[in-house]
């Protein structure tokens, strides 16, 4: 499975991140261990959105949008 995930800071709540991965759980702990260098200033984080695809052209289109500003516009009114 191919996964596009949103996480938030705990700390900055205004902070957001956008990503994709194959392995959810330990992505996730890249990013709170300081592997990732822009969210590493950020961190701890917790994931506030996910979505699984069986295609990866799929999953890294919609990470794609989701960081464009319609992208944007729509997680804040949709999923978050």
């Amino acid at each position: 499975m191919f996964y596009v995930y949103i996480i938030q800071s705990i700390n900055f709540h205004k902070q957001f991140y956008t990503g994709f991965s194959e392995d959810l759980d330990e992505r996730l702990k890249e990013h709170n261990s300081g592997k990732s260098e822009y969210t590493s200033k950020f961190r701890p984080w917790k994931i506030i959105y996910y979505c699984a695809f069986d295609n990866k052209k799929k999953a890294l289109d919609f990470e794609k949008y989701l960081k464009s500003a319609s992208g944007i516009a729509f997680r804040n009114k949709r999923l978050i």
